[in-house]
């Protein structure tokens, strides 16, 4: 497998541009563009370089710096070659003496305002600045910056002898990741327009004329950590200078080397450059090729990072014959013969099917394959479920079931290109920031959004964007809602009947139209039970089916319902019958909530799915595995997560490998989860931390970070993104080696020496995979599934010329209540979701300064009801269900409506999971965390439950070292 050359990743001063073909010459050689170009990419794509500050290839042209100065025959003066256009038969001289002279000039005003440190300062080596004086020869400075004594008074150090130093503005050290020091502002911009067209957060200004000029977070008593700064990097990356710069620069200095590779937070993908020092890691930089995101990047990939050098990072195997045990940390020999021998002995004693798998999501293509493997090749069971069922398994019934294929039918890029959006049970500034901030970018061009969600989210009204319709409809009415608008939308005629005639099934069109143009399904019969305005929702109907090319784009709060599966396939009718699906623009987006969400789903982590969402009951399916693997392949589907647990309690099922999953945390009824895990006789968890869930194991293998591996992710755009080992793993082991090692101490004679021979193995079996291989994402970057003969290069739009099913399938979409249900006991609805700095149960953020931003969870509950209750912002408050009770501190805000309350589920000690209930879809068992019955009350401490539950945790954790 050859080698990933890193492509030349020069800044080209400019965006790109597409039109007809410019030709020019410049500095005598001839040079052909597309219309539209600047003369500085043109001159950069004839290797040409131009001097220059202000000016970046993610950033349209600004033209401050006046440093890309360039004369032009037939002009007069020297226009700035970042904001000139090129023209036919245009003739540029980049290197004329007059042009050399005003950037030097130019550059010696610049400087003349810059401390001249560069020796000991933090950006020596990677400033930009510095390369300029150096390009433009400049050697000597004239003049000498005016005293600002307003500035220095305001802003300055002081002196041992307590006067204001003028020379010296204090630094803004604020923000855990990175400082601010305005003495090094050449107030080029590039910060303030990355923070408003990259980001679209609008967090930054300039503030002050002239000398006295200089970047400004928020308003004059603002830091860098109190303003509306989301802390993206945005602005450090573009910073040409050493005022906005990483923390770890400053400590450990410049790197000398890099790796790309993929971020392990969300389902968007990102791509980095891990940029090192020998094996440490300096900085993750965003990686501008990167087609998820572009060379864009959040709080979480951009510098959350630290929790893979965490002290509580456990390294060293460890085993215990009783969860009341301490741990005893073992050789990995000796844990995987404990392992191994214990596993044997309970399907000995109770069955091939008493133990099984969890997959995990935040583990690569490969390890995942494996891990469902294990269970079908080596246990002999069916018996693998996965965390994607847990948040996203209703997309794939849903989808499946209307398209034919269990996926996402866009490329992020496709947001330019739309002209209404929907977003439905998503906060995409929360939870997938960097896909936030392209869709911000499209609203701010012009594009209409319509928000469905209880809460206000950000998106419903935030800097320079707001929502033409949010409708707050209320938790569990999701069905009702998007019938109501497909009413509006077959009864007025506004559906795109052509579309439906030629790529849908007419007759079931026929007969669904027939259901929701029954009046109870109108906006005004749905109006008390949703909670939405009839008339909004009519004019968000007609908004989305009359506004040209429509997207929808949805998260958990569409699938984790009792009817998740049956909104997935409401919304996918209201696509249909709006044509918009097949083209740039359009589409059903689900926005999957951890990084491998949307693989681990395709390499067969379902009891009832081989690789490829193929029934384990097809007999031709089976027979490919068979002389794949060399066994027969069980035809019974397994158990899913939550029969798992029963059976446990029942005690049939007594077995479990878990890898990278924390399920006591993250599944809903806690207590049932700890019953369940209690009941087992060998629980083997594999990860990085002692989770919750480790506290009912009996067998500990340490995990590898995605630092420390080879391997794939799939993101929720059905991109293939190659993860590369940055360093070698600290435990010793990657975790598909670990698993092989596992497989092979139960009997098996698994030989893997790469990830690579791991997805030759996947290709081979899993038809949407055929095509890929390594050789191919080093080739391409990335490619998004299905990949294969059909389509060699991947496809990034899918049902373009027709559905993946043959005709799309219209069903119908009966609302049924939820059967939890508020009363006198429990009047409040309590919904769940996900905050920007954290991510899912939190044990790799929290381990980080994230938590700087949220140390704990809060409980969002509107005025009425705090008022009803005698609560105040910040007062503790018990937060009880029909399952259970926790408690956390209250915060009062008008982003929820009256009757519902909002937490987040990040840390462990508010256990959020143990007030929702076992209520769950009725297709895919994904549970429903949205709506749960809840009152909220005044309260002194933490509840019995958390106080017992913290001592079992605290005894759970005890280990006994090696030396003991």
């Amino acid at each position: 497998m050859k080698d990933f050359i890193i492509p030349d990743d020069t800044d080209m001063g400019t965006p790109a541009k597409e039109g007809a073909p410019v030709s020019l010459i410049i500095d005598g050689f001839d040079v052909t563009v597309p219309e539209g170009t600047s003369v500085m990419r043109a001159a950069a794509e004839a290797g040409i370089k131009v001097p220059k500050l202000c000016a970046s290839d993610n950033l349209e042209a600004f033209g401050s710096c006046r440093l890309c100065a360039v004369e032009i025959e037939g002009r007069r003066g020297v226009p700035a070659s970042c904001t000139t256009p090129v023209a036919e038969g245009m003739v540029v001289r980049t290197q004329s003496e007059k042009v050399r002279k005003i950037r030097k000039g130019v550059m010696e005003l610049y400087i003349s305002d810059h401390p001249l440190d560069c020796l000991t300062c933090s950006a020596n080596g990677d400033c930009e600045l510095q390369d300029m004086a150096g390009a433009v020869g400049l050697r000597d400075v004239r003049y000498k910056a005016p005293e600002n004594k307003e500035l220095a008074n305001h802003f300055a150090t002081r002196n041992t002898s307590g006067e204001a130093n003028p020379e010296w503005i204090a630094k803004d050290d604020s923000n855990p990741y990175f400082t601010y020091d305005p003495s090094k502002c050449i107030v080029c911009n590039r910060c303030v327009r990355a923070c408003e067209e990259v980001q679209g957060t609008f967090a930054l200004t300039i503030s002050g004329r002239g000398f006295d000029s200089r970047v400004s977070a928020g308003a004059a008593d603002d830091s860098f950590l109190t303003s509306d700064c989301v802390s993206c990097g945005a602005c450090v990356q573009a910073c040409p200078t050493a005022t906005l710069q990483e923390k770890s620069i400053i400590e450990m200095g410049t790197p000398d080397k890099s790796v790309v590779t993929t971020c392990a937070y969300c389902g968007v993908g990102c791509s980095f450059k891990a940029e090192m020092q020998g094996d440490q890691l300096v900085r993750m930089v965003p990686y501008k090729h990167g087609k998820a995101n572009r060379g864009h990047s959040c709080v979480k990939g951009r510098f959350a990072y630290g929790y893979a050098s965490h002290k509580d990072r456990i390294l060293n195997p460890m085993i215990r014959d009783k969860i009341e045990d301490p741990w005893r940390e073992v050789s990995w020999d000796e844990a995987l013969s404990f392992a191994a021998k214990r596993m044997r002995g309970l399907q000995d004693t109770y069955g091939k099917k008493s133990i099984g798998v969890i997959t995990s999501s935040r583990c690569t293509n490969e390890e995942t394959f494996l891990v469902q493997k294990l269970t079908r090749a080596v246990f002999g069971n069916n018996n693998t479920d996965t965390c994607a069922r847990v948040c996203h398994s209703p997309t794939g019934y849903g989808l499946g079931q209307t398209f034919g294929t269990s996926a996402g039918t866009q490329d992020f890029d496709s947001v330019e290109h739309t002209d209404v959006v929907v977003v439905i049970g998503a906060n995409p500034t929360d939870g997938h920031p960097v896909f936030a901030s392209r869709l911000k970018k499209r609203l701010r061009a012009g594009a209409k959004l319509i928000v469905i969600d209880p809460r206000r989210i950000d998106l419903v009204k935030s800097a320079h964007i707001e929502a033409a319709h949010h409708l707050p409809l209320r938790p569990g009415t999701n069905v009702a809602v998007v019938t109501a608008l497909a009413h509006v939308i077959v009864t007025e005629g506004l559906m795109d009947e052509a579309f439906i005639r030629e790529r849908c099934d007419w007759d079931e069109f026929q007969t669904y139209a027939e259901f929701v143009s029954d009046p109870r399904h109108s906006p005004e019969a749905n109006e008390m039970l949703t909670g939405v305005p009839a008339s909004d929702l009519r004019a968000a109907a007609r908004t989305f089916a009359a506004g040209g090319n429509g997207a929808i784009y949805y998260g958990l709060g569409v699938t984790e319902h009792s009817q998740g599966s049956t909104t997935v396939m409401a919304i996918a009718n209201l696509a249909m019958l709006t044509g918009n699906i097949g083209r740039k623009g359009v589409g059903v987006n689900p926005l999957r909530g951890q990084n491998n969400v949307q693989g681990s789903c395709d390499m067969g982590s379902f009891p009832h799915e081989l690789p490829g969402y193929r029934h384990v009951k097809n007999p031709e399916v089976r027979d490919l595995f068979k002389e794949a693997w060399g066994v027969d392949i069980d035809p019974e589907p397994g158990l899913r997560i939550p029969n798992m647990l029963d059976a446990a309690v029942h005690g049939t099922f007594k077995g479990l490998y878990c890898q990278g999953e924390d399920i006591l945390q993250s599944d809903p009824d806690t207590k049932h989860v700890a019953a369940g895990l209690a009941a087992m006789d060998c629980v083997i968890v594999h990860d990085l931390f002692l989770n919750e869930t480790a506290n009912y194991a009996h067998v500990f293998l340490p995990g590898s970070t995605f630092l420390e591996k080879d391997g794939t992710f799939t993101n929720a755009e059905r991109r293939i993104n190659r993860v590369r080992k940055v360093m070698a793993p600290r435990n010793g082991y990657a975790d598909w080696e670990v698993t092989q090692l596992l497989a092979n101490a139960m009997g098996a004679d698994w030989t893997y020496t790469h990830p690579a021979e791991i997805m030759e193995e996947i290709a081979a079996t899993t038809p949407s995979f055929a095509g890929v291989d390594y050789a191919l994402l080093e080739e391409k970057g990335s490619v998004q599934w299905p990949c294969n003969e059909d389509h060699p290069d991947g496809t990034p739009l899918m049902h373009v010329d027709g559905f993946v099913r043959g005709k799309g399938r219209f069903i119908v979409t009966e609302y049924v209540a939820t059967d939890e249900k508020t009363g006198p006991r429990f009047p409040l609805l309590l919904t769940t979701g996900r905050i920007l700095s954290q991510y899912n149960v939190g044990a790799q953020t929290r381990r980080t300064d994230n938590v700087v931003w949220h140390e704990e969870d809060l409980l969002e509950i509107h005025p009425h009801d705090a008022e009803n209750r005698g609560l105040k912002d910040g007062d503790w408050v018990k937060l009880a269900s029909r399952s259970g009770e926790t408690t956390l501190r209250a915060t009062v805000t008008d982003r929820v409506s009256p009757g519902v309350v909002y937490t987040t589920f990040h840390h462990p000690d508010t256990q959020a999971n143990v007030i929702t209930t076992d209520y769950s879809d009725w297709a895919t068992n994904c549970p429903e965390y949205k709506v749960t019955a809840v009152q909220i009350s005044p309260s002194n401490g933490p509840t019995d439950w958390q106080e017992d539950y913290a001592a079992q945790a605290s005894k759970a954790r005890r280990i006994v070292s090696a030396a003991e």
